[in-house]
């Protein structure tokens, strides 16, 4: 099996296995869908029909706008056509964090290159969505509550393992996300060893929303940082 037909198996038979969410919660699981399946198939296969190991990067799980619809982790439908040459008929959605992605791809070399190297995926890699008392969704990220914290923390250990069975090195881990995520993630890495080392860098979303008028200096540190696999 190429890296391409094992991600793609790993995401259709992705389903939720942990414990009980707290009431407001719901597990977002864009692989149950028909539509984005097929993307994904065509993205991996267009950019992992290969043998070779990858360096993994880890985000923090899915978004509603980017692979809660693509199934591409910080590939908003935009990005999708744009940038990887795949249709979509549906409407068009716009993620922060994949422009910023993107912008980085494009610095190191474009997708082929890039995805040739690196392969993105979340330690928690279904989503979440908080459901207010008026019934609209918000993206919600596993660490926003102690209790779900601890509801998907065997989920998660279980998944990291088993995206690392696709074909990873374990040398180094990049994690998206410099606070929290890289906290919890330098956490399960000391009691499970899934990595050598973990080297964080600032979450995509906060440089777009923060850091905007100096996020070329953050692309360089992407790149410097990726430059040194």
């Amino acid at each position: 099996m190429t890296f391409a037909d094992k991600v793609i198996r790993f995401n259709r038979q992705l389903k939720y296995t942990g414990e009980s969410l707290p009431p407001d919660i719901r597990v977002m699981n864009p692989f149950a869908n028909l539509q984005t399946m097929s993307i994904v198939e065509k993205f991996y296969k267009k950019y992992y029909s290969d043998n070779h190991k990858r360096r993994l990067i880890l985000g923090i799980n899915p978004g509603r706008f980017g692979a809660g619809l693509t199934g591409i982790p910080f590939t908003d439908t935009k990005r999708l056509v744009s940038e990887c040459g795949i249709g979509y008929s549906g409407p068009s959605s716009h993620e922060p964090s994949s422009v910023f992605v993107y912008e980085v791809i494009n610095a190191y070399g474009g997708a082929e290159a890039f995805y040739s190297k690196f392969f993105i995926n979340s330690p928690c890699p279904l989503g979440f969505t908080k459901v207010s008392a008026t019934g609209k969704e918000t993206n919600y990220n596993y660490y926003d509550s102690p209790q779900l914290m601890k509801a998907v923390k065997g989920f998660m250990v279980e998944n990291i393992a088993r995206l690392i069975k696709l074909g990873i090195h374990t040398d180094v881990c990049f994690c998206f996300g410099a606070g929290k995520n890289m906290k919890y993630l330098n956490m399960l890495n000391n009691e499970h060893g899934f990595f050598d080392e973990i080297v964080a860098l600032e979450h995509p979303r906060f440089i777009m929303q923060y850091k905007n008028k100096s996020r070329n200096d953050y692309i360089d540190k992407y790149i410097s940082a990726f430059a040194k696999v």
